[in-house]
């Protein structure tokens, strides 16, 4: 889905930045121009980045899955 329609950034694309390591807003604008326009996708594209995060934050400390045969 287009979050930012000005800068063609989408919800992928915001979760795809936030695995290479942007945590914060300003990282986010930084690299991809998301919201630097006209400003009306600012509430979604922060809320998309601060699930994508969390998301990101709790996969990394769940236990790895150990196979044993």
């Amino acid at each position: 889905m287009y979050v930012c329609l000005c800068n063609a950034v989408t919800d992928h694309d915001i979760r795809r930045e936030v695995a290479d390591g942007v945590r914060t807003f300003a990282e986010l604008q930084a690299r991809t121009g998301c919201s630097d326009c006209c400003g009306c996708c600012e509430p979604e594209a922060r809320a998309c980045l601060q699930q994508a995060v969390e998301q990101h934050e709790s996969a990394a400390t769940l236990p790895a899955f150990v196979a044993v045969a």
